[in-house]
């Protein structure tokens, strides 16, 4: 998931009953609009995909939910019980436990996608019964989002014996190119939450959680507030990402840049990436995996890069410039390892957020990338493909793989 220097009723109530409207609270009739990601939902590819996997009921069930709450507080458990519900409903179908829905394969991460967009358009264009002001469906938006996207589902064992490992995955993205894609980084963290792995130290538990593809999601901190009760405990985290076609890559440098490519939104940032602080801001953070060991170990079929090529301004002047071997002292970034899109970004804020929390000489973390998913040659319609499921299935394995070699070699 790297643009890669390619800039790749309420107020009849009230007035009934003698009283005011609260400030900002949604009259009926005014409820938001769908966003263009949820406006995506009615092509003809999400409604199969939903249909195949049995997730197509999900959003109308959060919908009876919402017409039955009375108050605020009814609301806000209801969309926390159905957010943690989707999540724990993903996982399972990923890996293997209950019925799979449908003839989708099980590693398939797009009905928790669509899903997911089918609840928050529930919540976003619901009219209640009750005043609802603007900031608590703000409120009821933001629970969904992380509930469903196993942010508040991270836990690990008590006890000494056991690595912890913390993994984060992507949405699909650049829906508009092509609304049938999946990404191989959700789909990894949903087939390993909650699994444990054996290494030559001992076994390593990994916990996962799923970030949207959105400039304003970043910029409001989500990654920060994600990872910072984490951080402290874990041996191990890596953030995944869909990023070159054929290659992993362990991304050893990140960079304080967004180039500008259009998220799933359809809005483009152009700035230096937005942080507490500013002041103590680095334009660059590194890696602190094992990348040697990574990339020496057969993982997988598919090769893995230590990626050290970075675009600098550099000190002094005024023109980007591509270091393949890392930044100069001094320069200003304006592309990491991993670009300059969210990818960079998510491997850019974690590894600060690490730094700032005085754990960079003793916590390895860094950025994978994975290879494109691609579907099989001539198939430019269907929702999936043999060779498409084996690829998933590969990078998937490999991803593990690479988590086992990093925890035996931290």
């Amino acid at each position: 998931m790297t643009s890669i220097r390619v800039r790749l009723g309420v107020l009849g109530l009230a007035l009934l009953t003698g009283l005011t409207v609260p400030a900002g609270a949604s009259a009926a009739g005014t409820a938001p609009s769908p966003t263009v990601e949820e406006q995506r939902l009615d092509r003809a590819a999400p409604q199969e995909i939903l249909h195949r996997s049995g997730f197509g009921t999900v959003a109308p069930r959060l919908a009876r939910a919402l017409e039955t709450a009375r108050t605020y507080a009814q609301a806000r458990r209801a969309v926390t019980r159905e957010g943690t519900e989707l999540w724990r409903r993903a996982v399972d179908r990923a890996q293997g436990r209950g019925p799979a829905g449908g003839d989708l394969s099980r590693d398939d991460d797009r009905p928790l996608y669509w899903a997911r967009l089918g609840m928050t358009r529930e919540v976003r264009t619901w009219t209640p019964r009750f005043g609802l002001t603007e900031e608590q469906r703000a409120a009821l938006l933001k629970e969904l989002e992380r509930t469903s996207r196993g942010q508040t589902s991270v836990r690990y064992p008590h006890g000494t014996g056991l690595k912890r490992i913390l993994l984060t995955g992507f949405d699909p993205f650049t829906l508009d190119r092509d609304v049938r894609i999946s990404n191989p980084s959700g789909a990894t963290a949903l087939a390993l939450d909650g699994t444990v792995v054996e290494t030559a130290n001992g076994p390593a538990r990994i916990e996962t959680a799923v970030f949207p593809v959105r400039w304003r999601d970043f910029t409001e901190g989500t990654v920060e507030r994600a990872l910072r009760p984490h951080l402290p405990e874990v041996d191990l985290f890596t953030t995944v990402s869909q990023g070159r076609v054929g290659r992993f890559d362990i991304e050893r440098t990140n960079g304080a840049w967004r180039g500008g490519f259009g998220d799933n939104e359809n809005v483009g940032r152009t700035e230096t990436v937005p942080v507490s602080d500013p002041a103590s801001q680095p334009q660059w953070t590194t890696t602190t995996l094992p990348h040697a060991a990574i990339v020496a170990a057969d993982t997988g079929r598919f090769p893995v890069y230590d990626n050290t090529s970075v675009t600098e301004i550099p000190a002094g002047g005024t023109e980007p410039v591509v270091r393949p071997g890392g930044p100069t002292p001094g320069s200003t970034a304006r592309a990491g390892g991993g670009g300059d899109y969210l990818s960079n970004e998510i491997a850019y804020r974690a590894t600060l957020l690490r730094d700032r929390l005085g754990l960079h000489d003793r916590l390895p973390g860094g950025h994978v990338h994975t290879p494109v998913l691609q579907f099989g040659a001539g198939n430019t319609t269907g929702v999936t493909d043999p060779e498409f499921v084996r690829n998933r299935l590969d990078i998937i394995a490999q991803v593990r793989r690479i988590l086992t070699v990093a925890a035996e070699n931290s």
